[in-house]
């Protein structure tokens, strides 16, 4: 059992990361020129969130938390309680830009199709991207955090000092 989940949540946290890394790569490299092209952008990052962003998230977090049942030590280790906070912070985190931003987004993308107010519409799908980027980044940056927790695992102590 402990083999089992340890394989299934170091499988998912590959996914993971290879799912934000593949959204960044989309969203950096994708040809946008065109509304056309934007919405099929759009529709491919939704692919990756529904398909294997959230999934693997899924599996990652109640693995990790499946992981801290079988393994009772664990639960003494304050590495993994840090873990499991940063994992449920992401999971929020990702499902609020996945959901959000790509509506969002949509939304922009359709008002400057129908030409209402094309200036305003686009300069608010600028904006609406550079915030998700740094989101993306964001949940990037805690992904790699809860990697090194788990490879590291630090003590996480406080030293007292002796008077």
């Amino acid at each position: 059992m402990r083999q089992s989940v340890k394989f299934l949540h170091t499988v998912s946290s590959c996914g993971l990361l290879g799912a934000l890394l593949a959204y960044v790569l989309v969203l950096w490299k994708a040809p946008q020129a065109s509304v056309g092209q934007f919405a099929d952008m759009r529709e491919v990052i939704s692919l990756i969130c529904r398909y294997v962003l959230v999934p693997s998230l899924a599996v990652s977090l109640v693995s990790g938390l499946v992981s801290m049942i079988v393994h009772p030590q664990y639960q003494q280790k304050r590495w993994a309680w840090a873990k499991a906070v940063l994992g449920l912070s992401m999971f929020e985190s990702t499902l609020a830009v996945t959901q959000s931003k790509a509506v969002e987004a949509a939304g922009f993308a359709a008002q400057i199709a129908q030409g209402n107010d094309p200036t305003r519409a686009a300069k608010l799908l600028a904006e609406a991207v550079t915030s998700e980027w740094t989101v993306l980044f964001t949940i990037l940056a805690l992904c790699l955090a809860q990697t090194a927790l788990g490879i590291w695992r630090p003590r996480l102590e406080f030293k007292r000092s002796e008077a």
